[in-house]
């Protein structure tokens, strides 16, 4: 047996062992499972029991190094490990932008101290993250940003607003791009900082959209107090680590797209083709209605390949290689496969996915509606698609300006 079988053997066994019986077969994406945080709340206590297990092995940021509560992993050992919990039906412990966004960026840019402060209790899921970048008047142009960050002695003064701001309303911390020096080129005089939210003069504004719902936020900073310690990298030189993590922040995205139709469930059918066979008929086992048959089915071999892509750069990302401009391939075409995937859906339920509220449309229905309108925001988060395909023209085909 090679040491990679006695390694999956071994997990297989340890997560038969240790998964709750009650949290088997629920399915989470990136988006709706267990963030952590100071805040967190738990509908089935036994998904923080889940946490407490899965951290006490590093297992969930499996290849973070074990001096900073990692598990240690190989590349080849997290797959494997991923594989079995697919397998077994069990869901992530943990989620969220401290695994895939500030962690990474910290082992890469961050200060021992800073690594020693801050990444044991992201993988002990104890503080729950959110991203400052965009602003009311910086967004495709990030680098406009305009919120201040002026020095005094040990500290920095923070005046200044930033908008759509994930799930800051339940975040512990934010991660910040501040402007620090304004008379240099634009990007030469930005900051990256790091920010308790529980600080004095912290406030928060959640945004609703058109879906009904939102985690969007405006967050305001006025007159904040920093240490100066909490800048990652260098005074000046965040843009340099604000680029690096996007990279992360777009695969992430990407990701999450790519397994939103079911993908790893284990199911007869994928939940587009039991949502067609819902409102079009069966007939011997397919979908009645030849043309949407062949859309469904364009829409999960496309799915599936993007998924298997998106996959490979993970692993490569495990093994050491930093996301590139690749990333802004999979975030441009994981949001346009996302909304085609949501338009589909629409096209499918017909009049039934005119709904809203009220009698006549049931709660699915009603979600196809609103996930539809949600989509229409995915080419604007993460970076909008005009700007990712420029990053494309200029740094992939190499294109002049």
């Amino acid at each position: 047996m090679s040491d990679l079988e006695k390694f999956r053997e071994e997990a297989r066994t340890w997560l038969e062992q240790n998964a709750p019986e009650s949290i088997i077969g629920v399915r989470f994406s990136e988006l709706d499972g267990n963030w952590g945080g100071r805040k967190a709340e738990y509908s089935n206590p036994d998904m923080k029991i889940w946490l407490e297990r899965m951290a006490d092995k590093g297992w969930t940021a499996p290849t973070w190094p074990t001096e900073y509560g990692g598990g240690g992993l190989s590349a080849q050992e997290a797959k494997a490990l991923n594989q079995e919990m697919a397998a077994l039906r069990i869901p992530p412990a943990l989620v969220g932008f401290g695994l895939t966004m500030i962690g990474p960026t910290l082992l890469r840019f961050g200060t021992e101290e800073q690594k020693q402060e801050h990444i044991p209790r992201i993988v002990r899921g104890e503080i729950r993250w959110c991203q400052g970048y965009s602003e009311p008047g910086a967004g495709s142009d990030l680098a406009s940003l305009q919120t201040r960050a002026v020095r005094e002695g040990d500290e920095f003064v923070i005046n200044g607003t930033k908008v759509w701001t994930s799930y800051a309303d339940k975040a512990d911390w934010i991660f910040c791009l501040v402007r620090t020096d304004p008379d240099v080129k634009k990007q030469e005089g930005i900051t990256f900082l790091l920010i308790d939210m529980e600080t004095t003069g912290v406030s928060v504004s959640p945004i609703l959209l058109i879906s009904g719902k939102s985690p969007f936020c405006e967050t305001h900073f006025q007159d904040v107090s920093v240490p100066v310690r909490n800048v990652i990298s260098e005074i000046n030189a965040g843009w340099t680590v604000a680029k690096a993590l996007l990279g992360h922040e777009r695969t992430m995205i990407a990701d999450t797209f790519g397994a939103s139709s079911g993908r790893g469930q284990k199911r007869s059918r994928s939940v587009m083709a039991e949502h067609a066979i819902r409102y079009l008929g069966e007939r011997e086992g397919e979908i009645a209605d030849p043309v949407f048959r062949d859309e469904v089915a364009r829409n999960e071999m496309d799915t599936r390949a993007f998924g298997l892509t998106v996959q490979r750069a993970k692993d490569a990302a495990k093994a050491g290689h930093q996301p590139g401009p690749e990333s802004s391939m999979f975030k441009i075409y994981g949001t346009e496969i996302n909304m085609r995937r949501n338009e589909l859906s629409v096209r499918i339920a017909g009049p039934q996915a005119l709904g809203w509220d009220g009698p006549g449309f049931d709660e699915e229905e009603i979600a196809v509606t609103r996930d539809w309108l949600r989509s229409r925001g995915n080419s604007i988060e993460g970076g909008t698609s005009e700007v990712q395909l420029n990053i494309i023209a200029k740094h992939v085909l190499g294109l002049p300006d």
